[in-house]
């Protein structure tokens, strides 16, 4: 059965141990790299700035020795969702700047803008994937929440709950390979009395309609599976972090500085690119 395999195609939440450069960075620097990252991918408005960071992507993607064809894996299941992101980009969103016209019917009009804009949103979605699944295989799950706390340790003093948010953020990525693995297992119950979920790779649309009825079967085991967890961290006696000592403490290298450098730089060039219009510099230049 495998087209009910989804744990195969969630890629966000999995570690993998390849023992690379990036995985021996502290975690601290990865996680600002990863906000810097965020920063310039979301802000960015040029195609040529998202395409350059979906080469470094690639390239991290390299150093960190992780295959290409697994990391891509995490694409598949928001593939319907991105077609019908960049339809509504193309078809319903209208705009001031409208462009040389490609085509027009009764009140739909295509133009150059149009299908730059779905391009847009296209390759920065991916890039967002790619990278954090980058982040994600190359940092484990105690090593995001020692970052994350050590990060916000100084906020401390003003009564943050550091400890509490590193912890919080840790069981939701824990929680996204368990959900996949659990709508698996319904997937495959319902299919074994009779449902029909759509077979093939062209009926995406039909197997994302169908799997709606496993949303609140999903959530009542989501919810069951929260109630566990507190019950055995109380069984624990986990009373939060005040108080708490700390086992590890992490030291910054001269790799993990040039590594922030190297992020601020990158997000910089994204928003730079947009404001500067590099798609038209780069466009008058190749027809030249």
């Amino acid at each position: 059965m495998s087209e009910f395999e989804f744990l195969r195609h969630v890629t966000i939440g999995q570690y993998l141990p390849t023992g690379s450069l990036i995985h021996r960075l502290d975690p601290r620097a990865k996680l600002l790299m990863v906000g810097l990252f965020l920063a310039g991918v979301v802000g960015g408005t040029s195609v040529s700035g998202l395409m350059g960071a979906l080469v470094v992507v690639l390239v991290g993607l390299t150093l960190a020795r992780i295959p290409l064809r697994y990391a891509a894996q995490g694409l598949r299941p928001a593939l319907p969702f991105l077609v019908l992101l960049a339809l509504l980009q193309v078809f319903t969103i209208t705009r001031n700047d409208v462009g040389t016209v490609l085509w027009q019917w009764w009140r739909i009009t295509i133009t150059v803008t149009d299908l730059l804009m779905a391009w847009i949103t296209l390759l920065r979605f991916t890039v967002l994937v790619l990278g954090l699944s980058l982040f994600s295989f190359s940092t484990s799950l105690t090593e995001l929440t020692h970052g994350t706390e050590h990060l916000l340790r100084p906020l401390q003093r003003l009564h943050f709950p550091a400890h509490e948010l590193a912890l919080t953020m840790a069981i939701a990525i824990r929680f996204v390979p368990l959900l996949a693995l659990e709508t698996e297992r319904l997937a495959k119950a319902q299919a074994s009395r009779g449902a029909d979920f759509g077979r093939g790779r062209m009926n995406v649309f039909q197997r994302a309609v169908r799997l709606l009825p496993l949303l609140i079967p999903l959530f009542v085991t989501a919810l069951q599976r929260a109630e566990t967890l507190v019950l055995a961290m109380e069984a624990r006696c986990y009373t939060g972090g005040r108080g708490r000592t700390h086992l590890i403490h992490l030291q910054a290298r001269p790799a993990d500085v040039l590594a922030i450098v190297l992020a601020l730089l990158l997000a910089a060039a994204l928003l730079a690119a947009g404001e500067l219009n590099l798609d038209s510099v780069l466009w008058h230049w190749a027809v030249r």
